[in-house]
C-alpha cells in the first residue's frame, strides 16, 4: 500500500503529466499556426509521451491498492510564444520543473521505506534524464539557426520524422 503523502504526490504528479501533454499540444498548435508541420508533430509526439507517463502513474497507483484522484483542473497552457526557440527555452524550463517533482516523489519513497515506489520512480528518473537532453538538443540546432530562415526549413524536416514509440511492456 502507498502511504496517504505519496499517493497524493502521485495524483498530484499525474496533474502535472496531463497538464504536460495540454502544454505540448499548444505548442502543437502553435507550430501549426507558423506553418511548421515537423514542429507540430515534434510537440505531439511530446504530448503523446506525458499522456503515457500519466497513465503509467494511473496504474501504478491501481496495482498498488491506491485510489486514482483525478480531483484538480488542469489549468490552460499558454497559447503564444515570440519564436520557436522560445517556444523550447519555456518546454524545457518546464521539464526542469517536472525533474524536479519526480526527484520530490523519489525523496519521498525513500523517507516512507517504499521500496516498490522508489524502483518504480527510478523509470521516471532516467526518462526525465533523456526528456531534458532532448528539449536541449532541440534548443541547441535552433541557436545555430539562429534567424536563418533555411535552416529552420530545414529543422522542420528534421522533427518531422520523430515517431512516437510506447515504452516496453513492464
Amino acid at each position: 500500500m502507498l502511504s496517504k503523502k505519496l499517493l497524493r504526490a502521485m495524483n498530484d504528479q499525474i496533474n502535472k503529466e496531463i497538464y504536460s501533454a495540454y502544454l505540448y499540444y499548444s505548442m502543437e498548435a502553435y507550430f501549426h499556426s507558423m506553418n511548421l508541420p515537423g514542429f507540430a508533430n515534434w510537440m505531439n509526439v511530446q504530448a503523446l509521451e506525458e499522456l503515457t507517463h500519466a497513465m503509467k502513474f494511473f496504474n501504478f497507483i491501481n496495482e498498488r491498492r491506491g485510489r486514482v484522484l483525478i480531483d484538480k483542473a488542469i489549468d490552460a497552457p499558454p497559447t503564444n510564444w515570440k519564436t520557436p526557440k522560445h517556444v523550447f527555452e519555456e518546454s524545457f524550463k518546464h521539464e526542469q520543473l517536472v525533474t524536479a517533482s519526480i526527484n520530490n516523489l523519489v525523496k519521498i519513497a525513500k523517507e516512507e521505506n517504499d521500496y516498490a515506489s522508489d524502483v518504480f520512480l527510478n523509470w521516471f528518473v532516467t526518462e526525465q534524464v533523456e526528456e531534458e537532453s532532448s528539449f536541449d538538443g532541440v534548443l541547441q540546432k535552433l541557436a545555430m539557426v539562429k534567424d536563418q530562415p533555411g535552416g529552420l526549413f530545414m529543422l522542420d524536416k528534421e522533427m518531422a520524422a520523430r515517431v512516437f514509440t510506447p515504452p516496453a511492456a513492464e
